[in-house]
């Protein structure tokens, strides 16, 4: 499934610039980045050792990365796994759980339980900026279509708010 997702919906007043000789780069951290290349994009995906999700994967080719500080999205030569980027946040994370079933763990939305997290999950999970919190994908949940499950993981709420996909991720945190 090739969706076109309308990243310009969730950013209206922002453009992406291009660079070259009438738009220099952008200074890290102001706004949406000029869009990744193909070859970065594919470069991470070769470094990851997978495909990433196509709403995430169109993002980066939107913009590589948006925002300031504890409100951004990183650029590709930023993003890892937790485990590698955030080992301190892995532990942290990995103290015993009781196992979530099924169907408390797929409830998404407003019934949503954010304590119903997979912490076993969490090493594998690519970091891809935060929210007052990390978000993260989750490639262990992944939607026929390719997408991985997205989550806010935040300290202040002692687990997780997980969508469907980035996009779904993206629309909740930028939707007023």
């Amino acid at each position: 499934m090739n969706t076109a997702y309308a990243w310009s919906d969730l950013f209206p007043e922002e453009e992406p610039m291009a660079e070259g000789p009438d738009h220099p780069p952008l200074p890290p951290g102001h706004g949406l980045h000029p869009p990744a290349g193909e070859l970065e994009v594919s470069q991470l995906e070769e470094r990851l050792g997978m495909n990433l999700p196509p709403s995430y994967r169109q993002f980066l080719l939107y913009s590589d990365g948006w925002g300031v500080e504890e409100y951004s999205l990183w650029p590709v030569a930023e993003v890892g796994w937790v485990r590698d980027v955030l080992p301190s946040r892995v532990e942290a994370w990995s103290v015993p759980r009781d196992e979530v079933p099924d169907d408390l763990y797929f409830v998404y939305g407003k019934k949503q339980n954010h304590h119903a997290i997979r912490a076993e999950y969490l090493p594998d999970t690519l970091i891809v900026g935060l929210w007052d919190g990390d978000l993260l994908l989750n490639p262990h949940v992944m939607t026929s279509d390719g997408e991985w499950e997205a989550w806010l993981l935040a300290g202040w709420m002692a687990g997780a708010k997980r969508h469907r996909s980035f996009w779904d991720l993206m629309k909740d945190l930028c939707t007023p």
